[in-house]
């Protein structure tokens, strides 16, 4: 594999972090605005679990991006 691929690689994990996170955010938006209040703690605490790991892979192949900030934005 070249660099020229392993770079595309790297920019399509990073990527995937970052569509993941997103639609753990809209399923939360999506949540409490059906039920009209928060969602429950727990799913809270998993997909904060969730975020955190999505960015653990997506800062080791792209780190120093704006995603940590943005995703501790959304907590």
């Amino acid at each position: 594999m070249d660099s020229e691929e392993k770079e595309m690689l790297r920019d399509l994990l990073w990527l995937n972090a970052v569509i993941a996170t997103e639609l753990i955010q809209i399923t939360e938006n999506t949540s409490q605005i059906l039920r009209k209040q928060p969602p429950p703690d727990s799913c809270l605490s998993e997909h904060g679990e969730l975020r955190e790991t999505a960015l653990a892979i997506a800062e080791n192949y792209r780190s120093g991006t704006a995603l940590g900030p943005h995703l501790r934005g959304h907590q």
